[in-house]
């Protein structure tokens, strides 16, 4: 007599996708939909914050080792292992594999490795830290670019351009950020604030705001529990959130409807914000590029006002 088969139970691997990504861009993708709940994939909170760190190493030799990739991320090779296993890789050299292939070329190595020899310089210059800071800055801004994601990009500047309010928020160093965003966004439209810049209540004027008008928040590493309330909120209250921050496992992805990654990693003494300003230029003028006759109607409007007032000199 033949035994049933039907009562067995079956093994079925679980929490690994079908085919794991190829690149470094897929890669970020997949750790985007896992911290949005978008994928059968799931990380837990310290399995994602490392695969973001292990992300930020683009093109770093810390990747061509497990036992020097564990220290640089804070933990040991058996997670990294497990986190590839998780990530459907045979190994950690498939998963290595997939770390070192990207779209685009790699400039921003040079300027790493030019600000690294200049920081293990014992008798450094002021020239030297400056040069440093600045190969740094231009670093984060190559990585922008490498890791540029169109569809995400694009979709935020749609969400601007046809949303009937858009309010930014930042605290601390972001908060100069976002003072700066909704300055170059209102010389194209006029319907764009900084939240609670006046004091009056961020309840108050989320509240004021209508479903589908866009909220812009901004932080980075460690995220500021104020600005990821404001992102919960906006979501829940039917606001399309865009999340400018610096990694796929940020808590600001979850709420976002759009992100934009940006790299921060200096030398500098508190976190670096020079490329989130070059990024925000490249987000104003993709929305002016979007609206032209809009555009164009408000420039014209703006310098007669400017000159109305004798605001410049000459």
């Amino acid at each position: 007599m033949t035994k049933s088969t039907q009562s067995r139970p079956t093994k079925v691997k679980q929490n690994m996708p079908k085919v794991p990504p190829t690149s470094l861009e897929g890669l970020r993708t997949l750790l985007v939909d896992i911290t949005r709940g978008e994928t059968d994939v799931i990380l837990g909170p310290k399995a994602r914050k490392a695969l973001g760190q292990i992300l930020d190493l683009q093109g770093s030799p810390d990747l061509l080792s497990i036992t020097t990739l564990a220290e640089k991320v804070g933990t040991n090779p058996s997670t990294i292992t497990r986190l590839a296993r998780n990530l459907g890789y045979n190994n950690f050299g498939a998963f290595q594999k997939a770390l070192f292939v990207t779209r685009t070329p790699q400039p921003g190595a040079f300027y790493l490795r030019q600000a690294q020899t200049a920081l293990n310089s014992s008798d450094q210059s002021t020239k030297q830290r400056a040069a440093q800071l600045c190969h740094e800055n231009q670093a984060n801004i190559d990585r922008f670019i490498e890791t540029f994601d169109p569809e995400s990009f694009e979709n935020a500047i749609n969400l601007i351009a046809n949303a009937g309010r858009v309010t930014v928020f930042g605290i601390r160093q972001f908060h100069s950020l976002a003072a700066f965003l909704a300055y170059g966004l209102r010389l194209i439209r006029s319907d764009v604030s900084v939240l609670d810049a006046n004091s009056l209540g961020i309840a108050e004027e989320l509240g004021a705001m209508s479903r589908e008008d866009v909220c812009i928040v901004a932080s980075v590493a460690p995220y500021s529990t104020q600005v990821i309330n404001v992102a919960q909120i906006a979501a829940e209250n039917g606001l399309e959130v865009i999340a400018i921050t610096d990694r796929a496992n940020s808590p600001l992805v979850k709420f976002s409807k759009s992100a934009i990654f940006v790299s921060h990693q200096s030398s500098f003494i508190s976190n670096s914000i020079t490329s989130f300003f070059a990024v925000a230029e490249c987000v104003i003028n993709a929305v002016a590029a979007a609206t032209p006759e809009a555009t164009k109607i408000a420039l014209i409007e703006r310098q007669q006002l400017i000159k109305l007032l004798n605001i410049e000199d000459g």
